[in-house]
């Protein structure tokens, strides 16, 4: 398949799957709290691309809530060429990617990532996955979570589950505290073997974590919490951010590409607490 009619479907994807999943966020919020969209571009005197991040915050469901859209390219910074395939031999890219940063207000619903990518130097391949990030552990929720997950690598190749939890628990943990982020999930990086067969798995990845959220959200939604829950979830939303602003590949990959700041910070919930 001809390159330039992979990064249309590809990046078309992205854009349908960005309406898709914000719509459902405004019926969560029963309509009463709307998106807030930027559209921005990487450079503003020349062609390189752009995006579009909507942002919702103090909804009664979402204390905030960003869903990013991107497509970029141009070339890779000097320094940066030897940590991307294919760009050592030559620095120019093309981008695109969706990602997707939850955090509730009710302390008892875990706040929650996706991100999927699709990257072309002198190579293309897909990332990305989801986590799960609960302030206290729910151990039914934990299990049901995985099991979802689990089925839906299994309809595309039986070692994906084990292969992209492991990767995912690896990548979720921060050193200087010796913990995980959250209750895991799945991550894949390179992914490269078969466009069509990777297509339809990176695909499917963005229809499940919409099941999953919804899910989620439909089920603690009216739960009672505390002042102590509230607590709890700033705390865990200072190792969030930690995570974040030292060790997360898309918001390094972002600020060192050019990409909108705004944009790529917006994963960073709006209070956090450390003790």
């Amino acid at each position: 398949m001809n390159l330039e009619i992979k990064k249309d479907l590809v990046s078309n994807w992205f854009q349908t799957l960005q309406d898709a999943f914000c719509n459902d966020i405004i019926k969560i919020e029963r309509n009463k709290t709307k998106f807030k969209s930027t559209n921005w571009k990487r450079d503003t005197k020349k062609d390189e691309g752009g995006g579009e991040y909507r942002i919702l915050q103090n909804g009664k469901v979402f204390d905030k809530v960003g869903v990013n859209f991107s497509k970029v390219y141009g070339k890779f910074p000097r320094e940066f060429q030897k940590n991307i395939p294919g760009a050592y031999k030559d620095p120019k890219f093309w981008a695109t990617g969706i990602s997707v940063v939850m955090h509730m207000k009710n302390p008892l619903i875990p706040a929650m990532h996706f991100n999927t990518r699709y990257i072309c130097t002198t190579h293309d391949w897909f990332g990305g996955g989801m986590d799960v990030t609960p302030s206290k552990v729910d151990t039914a929720e934990k299990k049901e979570f995985h099991k979802i997950l689990k089925n839906m690598c299994n309809r595309h190749n039986k070692n994906f589950y084990r292969k992209y939890k492991k990767w995912c628990d690896e990548y979720f943990y921060l050193p200087h505290r010796k913990e995980t982020r959250g209750i895991g999930g799945i991550f894949f990086d390179y992914k490269k073997d078969n466009f069509e067969k990777d297509f339809r798995f990176v695909r499917d990845v963005g229809i499940t974590f919409q099941l999953i959220f919804n899910k989620i959200i439909t089920k603690k939604i009216k739960r009672k919490w505390t002042a102590k829950d509230k607590e709890m979830q700033y705390v865990k939303r200072g190792r969030y951010a930690e995570f974040n602003l030292l060790y997360d590949r898309g918001t390094k990959f972002g600020l060192q590409t050019g990409g909108n700041v705004d944009g790529i910070l917006m994963s960073l919930p709006p209070l956090a607490k450390w003790t």
